[in-house]
């Protein structure tokens, strides 16, 4: 267990160069089924080296699983699943989710890595997201619905592997695509997605895409300007309309 990704920097030799190349050094010959559980995310005033979002960091290695959990049952699943992986895994959880509570079965159950989750469905716009921005986002498209906007919410869930056929098949139905993501969006998650659809679905959108993220700085201490640099439920919304060209 690593307390918070922040402290990723003390042990990356060992996560980028051992644990993600050594399978693939040894010719498949060699396992390594670690998980390496870790908290991310903003929101508790914890300042610059205690609340990034770093699944970015950790997708950019060929080698490694990135999982990032959005509610309890999710988390149970995905974690036993990981368990279960031959290869290393690092499992994110946001530490403004710990109060969550939800429906979680007693027996053992496992969710795939790398297989997203519908959680709405809609017409006029695709939303995807993973971890707590997942639930914001929900919340924004109930909201938004009450306006007669109809929104596709798709959870992730993993960062890698990435169910890139669920994203480009939701945005060719759509025409208009939202990422919603707390992490860092210079070569970040965000604009990984948005280079994806542009690559393979480009001929179906019908607006750019936006994405709804932090500015490219260091997360602030100050309960107001942190309050403004996370995503929130308010900024969703409006980058959902938009992408409609309300």
């Amino acid at each position: 267990e690593l307390m918070f990704c922040d402290f990723a920097g003390v042990c990356f030799d060992q996560i980028m160069n051992q644990a993600a190349k050594l399978r693939y050094m040894l010719g498949g010959q060699a396992k390594v089924p670690l998980v390496i559980r870790t908290q991310c995310g903003g929101g508790f005033n914890a300042a610059a080296q205690h609340s990034q979002t770093l699944h970015g960091l950790f997708t950019h290695i060929p080698g490694l699983k990135v999982v990032m959990p959005s509610n309890p049952y999710e988390a149970k699943g995905l974690l036993i699943e990981a368990i279960r992986d031959d290869d290393p895994v690092i499992y994110m959880e946001h530490k403004l989710m710990y109060d969550d509570k939800g429906e979680v079965p007693d027996q053992s159950y496992t969710i795939p890595l790398g297989e997203a989750n519908y959680c709405r469905d809609g017409d006029d716009v695709t939303i995807c997201s993973l971890g707590r921005m997942v639930n914001l986002c929900k919340q924004a498209a109930d909201e938004l619905q009450e306006e007669d906007v109809h929104c596709t919410v798709i959870d992730l869930r993993c960062t890698s592997p990435l169910d890139e056929e669920s994203i480009c098949e939701s945005v060719e139905e759509t025409g208009r695509l939202v990422v919603v993501d707390e992490g860092y969006p210079r070569c970040g998650f965000a604009t990984d997605i948005a280079a994806l659809v542009a690559a393979n679905a480009q001929q179906a959108l019908c607006a750019p895409v936006k994405l709804v993220t932090p500015p490219h700085t260091t997360i602030p201490f100050a309960p107001t300007l942190e309050e403004l640099y996370i995503p929130s439920v308010e900024r969703i919304k409006q980058g959902i309309k938009e992408v409609l060209g309300a």
